[in-house]
Order: structure tokens, then sequence, then C-alpha cells
């Protein structure tokens, strides 16, 4: 086998992204360059992501991205098997130009197009960062995504759980917003966290217990503007008690839920190689080390990609365009971007978030 070497394209939401990965004949991967920009200046004013000022920043800057990625990976253009971009989910805007620019890039040098699912690239990075075998369980944790997912293969999805109204990392960013802690919002709630009491709060674990490993964060955030609206006005010390409660809820929510994913998965499909977590949530250190415990008590390894690869980057998106090439699996220039897109199709229940 000769070496393939593939350019991602990040632009989802509010990092715009441009990676080049090599697979080697020996079948190591490598992360040539990854070059990530973030949007945080241009939306903090407003407190979260605004659509066309992501889209538009992403406009700006990402052919720039692409030179700089491929000056950093020190090759040009013409040495890429594949252009590999995000074509969702995500904010429609911005995933149109990164999209649209993979598909100019593909027939300017008639190289192969790879539309890739965003939470499918999220879900095959640990084979990237960690050479995972399939199939293994995963915790697909970020601010707009929830979901317990066996990964049987390229492709090969299976849905065990996922959030029925707020994502947890959604939860964090609302949690931030109604305590002034600013953008982002899950760092933010984090850091605040560790200076409180965790105990200090009884808030509520939702659906903890349930069988099936779903998910739900919008009680335990509405409980925490109940209890900061009581405390008017807020000091220091309430911020991060309400912060360290909350996380605590959240920790305790997570490995319930995981613990009955792993349960369903070993019912559904068999023993999972990995216990592996992707997406910005599994940059949390107390959700990490929690995650750490189930998988021991589980007798499961525990995979987390480092933070810079969990947060949307565009090394996983290249990725998932090898692991896509290898199968032969390219698409045409007329694909579609798509605002949503659920890895388990067959189980997307309508209306179900993606």
């Amino acid at each position: 086998m000769v070496a393939l070497r593939v350019l991602g394209l990040e632009t989802t939401c509010d990092e715009t992204a441009a990676a080049v990965v090599e697979l080697r004949p020996d079948g190591l991967r490598t992360i040539l360059s990854n070059r990530i920009r973030s949007q945080d200046e241009e939306h903090r004013r407003f407190g979260g992501v605004v659509p066309e000022i992501a889209a538009r920043a992403h406009v700006d800057v990402l052919d720039g991205m692409i030179r700089d990625a491929m000056a950093e990976a020190k090759m040009p253009l013409s040495a890429l098997d594949g252009i590999a971009a995000s074509a969702g989910p995500g904010l429609i805007g911005g995933v149109l130009v990164g999209l649209t620019t993979a598909k100019a890039l593909a027939m300017g040098l008639n190289k192969p197009l790879l539309a890739v699912n965003h939470l499918e690239a999220h879900a095959l990075t640990p084979r990237l960062t960690d050479q995972v075998n399939f199939p293994y369980l995963l915790l697909l944790a970020s601010g707009g995504h929830t979901q317990l997912l066996a990964v049987k293969g390229v492709g090969d999805y299976v849905r065990l759980g996922t959030t029925i109204d707020d994502a947890i990392g959604e939860a964090f960013d609302k949690v931030a917003k109604m305590l002034s802690l600013g953008f982002p919002g899950g760092p933010a709630v984090e850091r605040a966290a560790e200076g409180g009491d965790s105990e200090r709060f009884a808030f509520p674990r939702p659906l903890l217990g349930k069988p099936e490993p779903n998910f739900s964060l919008s009680g335990l955030k509405t409980a925490v503007r109940l209890a900061a609206e009581e405390l008017q006005p807020l000091h220091e010390r309430d911020v991060e008690d309400l912060c360290a409660s909350f996380q605590a809820a959240v920790v305790d929510c997570v490995i319930d839920r995981v613990r009955r994913g792993i349960r369903a998965f070993r019912q559904q499909v068999g023993n999972p190689s990995a216990l592996v977590v992707a997406g910005g949530v599994g940059a949390n250190r107390a959700i990490r080390q929690a995650l750490q415990r189930s998988a021991t008590e589980a007798g499961l390894r525990l995979v987390v990609p480092p933070p810079r690869l969990c947060t949307d980057n565009a090394a996983m998106v290249a990725n998932a365009g090898i692991e896509r090439l290898l199968l032969g699996k390219t698409d045409g220039l007329d694909f579609a971007a798509r605002p949503r897109w659920p890895l388990d199709e067959a189980r997307a229940a309508p209306g179900a978030r993606a």
C-alpha cells in the first residue's frame, strides 16, 4: 500500500480548520498539519454563536487556512489523494463554505471528494489517535450532540441512547450564560466549579436508573436557573457552588447513562474493544475522571483523544476521509450540504436531534 494523504476542512460551527493527515504504508496515521482558527472573539459579545457571522468568518479565512495547512505539511495540493470536508450536520451557512471549497479543489485538482459526516469524524478520531479496533462504545458529547453509539465500522453505527432535550455541552453553555460567565461556556463553568461546593445544591439527576441509556439535561438546567434566581444578587461563592453542584449532577448522570450504554452494547453487539469519548465535553476533567472509573469498573480501556482533537478540528475530518477513501466511498460534486445528518439514520425518529 502506498501512503495516502487527505486534506480535511471543517466549518460546521465556529471553528475554521484545515488539516492534512497521512496514512503510511505501515498503517500508522500521522497528522502533518492541523490549523484551527477560533471565532470566540467574534461571538463573545452575543453570548453564543451567530450563524451569519460564523459563515462570513469562514469565507474570510478558509483559503488562508488551507495555504497554511499545506505549507506546514510541506507539500503541494497536487500531492493530495483526496479532499474531505464536513458536509453536515451543522450550521448550514458554514457547512456550505467548507463543502463548496472542497468541491472546487476536488474538481480543479481532479481528486476524489469525500463528504464527511461531522459526527462520524468525531466517532473515528480514536482510530487516528489510538488505533482502536471496531467495535467500540462511543460517548459523543459536544455543544450540539450527546449520543451513545456502538461503532461497528465505517458507516456502521447503532445509536443506543441520545439526548431527549439539551446536549451536555449545550447545558454547560446555557448555565454559563445565565451565570454571566462568558463564552465559551463549558470551560468557564469547569473553572468556576473547581472552587465550589458540589454538595451545596441538591440538583436533580434526570433519568437516573432508567433502563434506556438516554440523556436529559433540561430539568437540571432549569433547577440551576431557579436556584440562581433565589440567590440574587449572586456572589462569587454562589456562582462557584452553583457550577460545582451542576457539574456534579452532570457527572452522576453521565456515569449512570454510560453504565446502561455498556450493558446495552453487550446485549446488542457483544463486548466493546474500548469506551471512547469524543467531542468537546471530553475535555472536561471531572467527566473524564468519572468515565475512567466507569471503564475500569467494566473492564474496558478508556480512550479520550487529546483536547485539541476533542473539539472541532480538521484532522478528524481528514482521517474520516482516509477511512472512506480506503473503502472506495467517494462522493460526487452534486453532494448536498446537510444541516441534519444522524449517524444511525434507521433509528432517527422524526424531529430527533442529530
